[in-house]
C-alpha cells in the first residue's frame, strides 16, 4: 500500500548489471530500516524483492505448471521477447491461471527478501539456467540476466528513498566503470 504522502510516480530505472540491481534493492532495504522508504505500489518492499528472488530461482528450479501460457499467448510473447528484454516490462501484467496474477508474493521482512534476492542473483551470475523459459523459450545466459534486470527495474521502481540518499544504481554503475577502467 502506498504510504501517506508517497510519490505518485514510479522511479525510472535502468540496470546494466546484476551489481546495480542488487545495490538498488539493498539501498531500498536500508531506507526502509531508516524509516525513509515510500512506495507507490500495492506490495511491500519485502514482497517485491522476494518476488524477484522467487522468479529468478524458477529459472533453475523449474516453473510451476500454472505459469505455462496457452500456445497463442506463448507465440505472441516470443515475438515480444527482445522488446521486453531490451526495453522493459509493463506493470499490471497477470500471469496465466494464477490467483492474484503472479507467484512469490509472500509477505517477507525486507532483510530476509534481500538475502534471498542476493543469493538468487549470484546464482544467476555464476550459472546459465538450463530450463526453457515458459514465455520466451530458450534464452542465452546474457538474456536471462537482462530479463531479470528488467524484472527488477519494474518492481523496484515502485519504491524510493524519501530522504534522497543518492542513486544506488548510479553508484554501482560508477564502481563497475572504475573497476573496468572506464571514465565515469
Amino acid at each position: 500500500m502506498p504510504a501517506p504522502g508517497a510519490p505518485s510516480q514510479r522511479r525510472s530505472l535502468r540496470f546494466e548489471t546484476i551489481d546495480a540491481a542488487v545495490a538498488d534493492a539493498q539501498h531500498l532495504v536500508d531506507a526502509e530500516r531508516a524509516g525513509r522508504l515510500t512506495s507507490c505500489g500495492n506490495w511491500t518492499l519485502g514482497q517485491a524483492i522476494g518476488h524477484l528472488a522467487t522468479w529468478a530461482n524458477f529459472a533453475f528450479d523449474g516453473y510451476p505448471d500454472a505459469v505455462r501460457a496457452p500456445l497463442p499467448v506463448r507465440a505472441i510473447l516470443r515475438l515480444l521477447r527482445n522488446r521486453i528484454i531490451n526495453h522493459g516490462m509493463m506493470p499490471g501484467v497477470k500471469v496465466g491461471r494464477i490467483p492474484g496474477g503472479t507467484l512469490g508474493l509472500d509477505v517477507l521482512p525486507a532483510d530476509e527478501a534481500m538475502s534471498r534476492y542476493r543469493a538468487a542473483m549470484e546464482r544467476l551470475r555464476a550459472t546459465a539456467p538450463a530450463i526453457v523459459n515458459p514465455a520466451f523459450g530458450r534464452l542465452t545466459h546474457a538474456q536471462w540476466i537482462q530479463l531479470n534486470l528488467r524484472h527488477a527495474e519494474l518492481h523496484l521502481s515502485f519504491h524510493r528513498d524519501a530522504g534522497g540518499g543518492g542513486d544506488a544504481a548510479g553508484a554501482a554503475r560508477q564502481q563497475q566503470q572504475q573497476r573496468e577502467g572506464s571514465p565515469t
